[in-house]
């Protein structure tokens, strides 16, 4: 049975922080979807670009998902204010299954209690606020918790999350076909 992967993001989403794990995810054959939390399946990135999700976040079932990942970007600041996405992040937590963050989406799991005894990274810009995060290191893999910087590190990040539902021969094959 082919994994899935979810990326869930709204409005002001980084846009290479959602391709390239998303890529790395369907070259290493999972199945990948987007979800908005927007009340239209059109999200504007960052960037300026549109892009449509696959389904609404009210219509996920975290029950048919392998991987979670939330991309970050300015527009995490407005799902910090939404506690229907904080609870189901808390519920997902307990299936074990592996959740992935980067950028300033390690404040969505902070502020749903799941970054407490864990080694993780974000973005600079979120220091001040997660006094804890490692700040060296590009991406960090503590159990079922994958974390990384920012856009910059996007490639490492999915490349990560690769290697955590994949393995690590397809990491490496994925890595030498892109030449990372």
């Amino acid at each position: 049975m082919q994994k899935k992967a979810l990326f869930v993001f709204g409005h002001g989403v980084e846009e290479l922080e959602l391709i390239a794990p998303a890529d790395m995810l369907r070259r290493a054959g999972l199945e990948v979807s987007f979800a908005s939390t927007e009340e239209m399946r059109l999200v504007n990135t960052r960037g300026g670009f549109v892009i449509q999700a696959d389904q609404s976040f009210a219509d996920i079932d975290a029950s048919n998902v392998d991987l979670l990942v939330l991309p970050g970007g300015p527009g995490v600041m407005a799902l910090r204010q939404r506690a229907d996405l904080l609870g189901f992040l808390r519920e997902y937590n307990f299936t074990g299954k592996p959740l992935g963050a980067i950028c300033a989406a390690p404040l969505l799991l902070q502020d749903a209690g799941l970054l407490d005894g864990k080694d993780f990274t974000c973005h600079d810009s979120c220091w001040a606020e997660l006094t804890s995060a490692l700040q060296t290191e590009k991406v960090i893999i503590d159990g079922a918790l994958i974390t990384s910087q920012g856009a910059g590190t996007a490639l490492d990040f999915g490349l990560a999350l690769v290697e955590v539902m994949s393995g690590e021969t397809v990491r490496e094959q994925i890595a030498r076909a892109i030449m990372a």
